[in-house]
């Protein structure tokens, strides 16, 4: 509340942050410190301050004191108007003016906004008007801090599975075992995903159980050795109801998040855990139960997971002796000169001896043997990559597509 003067209106405005959802770790942050007077105002100067921690506070029982405890994670402070009394006043006519300002969030990891029962991270923009003989007259602006989570990263992608196995009646009445398994395809999720599940349920007792899955929130806070714990679900979906002596399967039934905090990982202070509980309903026994835990992060899933990351690196990793093996133009035979020595050729090319008249020996010299021989050692063909006789053999294919 702006006490009676000079001043008749004094906020703070936010450019950018019309439907942002917070600012993160070395963000910059732009607005305009907006200051109205009735009056002619003289002032020292007009500064505006980022602050933002955490702080606990619950009432221990009986006559105990109350656990209170404090973290800073943002202090800085510009100067926008005016300096130390030294510098003389400044001196404002009536009417409006305006104070742009613009400045960067440290890079150190600022922990995302929460409010809960027993403490709350904020972080707020404090303007502060110094005149020389009145106190100091600042007004706050509040501000989301969102601290981002991936969930491509690997160890957020990665399956996570759990079974257990429950005997139903005492020792000297049971009626049989009643056994759970459940797994989701990875750790990391979103606002307004669907979680698919998979779940394998046995029924070997004599009771009518029903399987049931949810989404579950843990706010925990410490301070000085002390700590309060709240757990609360937050949606659920069940299944069909299981008689004695059967199974039922769950492949993909989904169950969706709704809007929540990001999970809290990184304050020592506060926490904020998740985690998917898949439970079976079990008259007159205690819930056979098995919990999948669970990270909300920021930035959404891309939709390739680790193992088709890996198989895909393995792939072209495998690959690449290829490319640098295969000749960018085949290459053609070696020339028969090359690998037959002139010696070895004119040994084997020799001209053969006219067969002699009446000689049985002539027989053996005839015009087809002399013809075997001497193509013997002939060199082969010259190589072409295009046919020199294309024509020939686009007769002999129509010729053979009519036969």
């Amino acid at each position: 509340m702006i006490p009676p003067g000079p001043v008749k209106a004094f906020t703070v405005l936010l450019l950018e942050d019309e439907g942002r959802p917070g600012y993160a770790d070395g963000d910059l942050m732009r607005g305009q410190v907006m200051l109205e007077l009735n009056s002619e105002l003289s002032f020292l100067a007009l500064r505006l301050q980022a602050r933002g921690g955490v702080q606990l506070s619950w009432p221990e029982s009986g006559h105990g004191a109350p656990a209170e405890e404090e973290a800073e994670y943002l202090n800085l402070t510009h100067t926008l108007k005016g300096e130390d009394a030294e510098e003389g006043l400044v001196t404002l006519l009536a009417g409006k003016h305006e104070f742009p300002f613009s400045f960067q969030l440290p890079h150190a990891s600022l922990v995302t906004s929460y409010t809960g029962r027993y403490g709350s991270i904020q972080y707020y923009l404090r303007a502060a008007l110094e005149q020389p003989s009145a106190p100091v007259q600042s007004v706050l602006r509040e501000f989301q801090v969102l601290s981002h989570i991936d969930v491509n990263s690997p160890p957020l992608l990665t399956p996570v599975s759990r079974c257990k196995e429950k005997t139903v009646g005492c020792s000297f009445f049971a009626s049989g075992p009643v056994s759970l398994s459940a797994k989701i395809e990875r750790k990391g999720y979103c606002n307004g995903e669907a979680i698919p599940i998979y779940a394998e349920i046995e029924n070997c007792s004599s009771r009518l159980i029903v399987p049931k899955a949810a989404i579950f929130q843990t706010q925990t806070y410490r301070s000085n050795g002390k700590s309060k714990t709240i757990r609360q679900m937050l949606s659920n979906v069940r299944g069909n109801h299981i008689a004695s002596g059967s199974t039922d399967s769950w492949n993909g039934k989904t169950l969706k998040i709704p809007p929540v905090t990001p999970s809290i990982l990184d304050c020592g202070l506060i926490r904020v855990e998740y985690c998917l509980a898949v439970y079976i309903h079990i008259p007159g026994s205690k819930k056979l139960m098995v919990e999948l835990p669970l990270v909300i992060g920021t930035i959404p899933f891309n939709g390739i997971t680790s193992r088709n990351a890996s198989v895909a690196s393995h792939f072209s990793m495998d690959m690449s002796w290829l490319a640098l093996t295969l000749p960018d133009v085949p290459e053609a035979p070696p020339n028969y000169a090359d690998v037959v020595s002139e010696e070895e050729f004119s040994r084997h090319t020799s001209p053969y001896p006219q067969p002699s008249d009446g000689t049985p020996d002539g027989e053996f010299h005839c015009p087809m043997f002399a013809l075997m021989q001497e193509f013997r050692f002939q060199p082969p063909p010259l190589y072409f990559e295009i046919d020199p006789h294309p024509c020939g053999i686009n007769e002999q294919q129509q010729t053979a597509s009519f036969i």
